[in-house]
């Protein structure tokens, strides 16, 4: 049953972004608002320059950058701006609010949810976040005291949020991931690769994972002579490299970044990932085995505790960072070679999968917005 009213119209603005771990589960609930109010008006708001600018219009909503930065770790005379940015994002966003009239603000966390969200709570408006990881943002923190309602990823987030706001619903995940009509061949030819091979998935986040990348680059004739193929997404830095290793050989597929994730999970036998909490979620979603390389320089180490989680029910293999030279390659073909134990990774993994978090989250704006 839908829930807009036929006389009036709900108006949110969905702020945040920065990286896909923010994005993608902003988009998910985006969507389970229009199933459910289908009148609403969706605006995203983000950081220009952001991924969001090319990521959010791709899935067919609107977006407003804002000049927000930041704070810049290594090199602090950047900083110098960043006062000056901040005001000057204040008054950008007074001016989207003057012109858009949202009834409540989601903020899905990253530095260009806070002059946003800040705002609609100095307006009395309702606001809403959502902390995907094990360990808060800053941003999701400094908000946390005047937020009307704070969904999580996971338990125990009390040390950072006041505990009658926060509601358990795990990660949103992208419709297209979940909704899919590939078969493994179907989505093997989707990236040009053979149905006969074994095939590994390789995603290190929107800005790649430089450790895992070049130990895949120093590797790939080896991968080629063992006939396994590779769905390699590279991330947006130190590029022209990595794609120059992959050139002339048929069994490597490689992007900087893979829209079609959903044929990327249905192509793979197993996959070598981050474990940011939205990539563990989607992992766990797919059902599928996985080689964990957590991060090493998260905050508070949330990406290695995200793996273990796994780990320690065998649902998972992890190395780590500082170790990947010696021991990925080796666990990696050992454990393609084991058709039961990825199997059994597989049924774990699934076993964690949260589902409807998109769903819940959007019921709970919905129930208590001023519209």
């Amino acid at each position: 049953m839908s829930l807009s009213q036929p006389n009036k119209q709900l108006r949110i603005i969905i702020a945040g972004g920065g990286t896909g771990g923010h994005i993608f589960p902003a988009i998910a609930v985006a969507q389970a608002i229009q199933i459910l109010a289908p009148n609403a008006a969706i605006l995203f708001v983000g950081a220009l320059g952001k991924m969001e600018m090319d990521k959010i219009p791709k899935a067919g909503y609107a977006i407003k950058g804002i000049t927000i930065a930041g704070y810049n770790r290594s090199n602090y005379f950047k900083n110098i701006i960043l006062p000056w940015k901040l005001l000057k994002s204040f008054f950008q966003v007074k001016a989207i609010f003057k012109s858009f009239k949202p009834n409540s603000v989601f903020g899905v966390g990253g530095y260009s949810s806070f002059p946003v969200l800040k705002y609609a709570q100095a307006k009395g408006l309702p606001t809403f976040l959502h902390e995907s990881n094990a360990f808060a943002g800053k941003a999701n923190i400094w908000l946390a005291k005047n937020a009307t309602q704070i969904f999580t990823g996971t338990i125990g987030m009390e040390t950072f949020f006041p505990a009658a706001k926060i509601m358990v619903t795990g990660n949103p995940i992208r419709k297209s991931i979940l909704q899919h009509e590939y078969t493994k061949a179907s989505a093997l030819n989707e990236f040009g690769l053979s149905p006969s091979m074994k095939t590994v998935l390789i995603v290190g986040g929107s800005l790649g994972a430089n450790s895992i990348n070049q130990v895949i680059e120093n590797n790939v004739v080896n991968f080629f002579e063992k006939k396994i193929q590779l769905i390699w997404q590279i991330g947006s830095l130190n590029v022209s490299g990595f794609y120059s290793a992959a050139q002339g050989f048929e069994n490597v597929f490689v992007s900087s970044f893979i829209d079609n994730m959903s044929a990327a999970y249905c192509a793979a036998d197993i996959v070598i990932s981050r474990s940011g909490a939205m990539a563990v979620a989607e992992i766990c979603t797919t059902g599928k085995a996985c080689i964990f390389v957590p991060y090493p320089y998260a905050a508070e180490d949330h990406q290695t505790f995200n793996a273990m989680a796994l780990v320690n029910q065998q649902a998972a293999l992890m190395v780590k960072d500082n170790e990947v030279n010696e021991k990925l390659l080796p666990m990696l073909f050992s454990l393609l070679e084991n058709e039961e134990t990825i199997k059994n990774m597989e049924a774990k993994a699934n076993s964690f999968a949260l589902l409807n978090a998109d769903k819940i989250i959007a019921e709970q704006i919905l129930k208590n917005s001023h519209f």
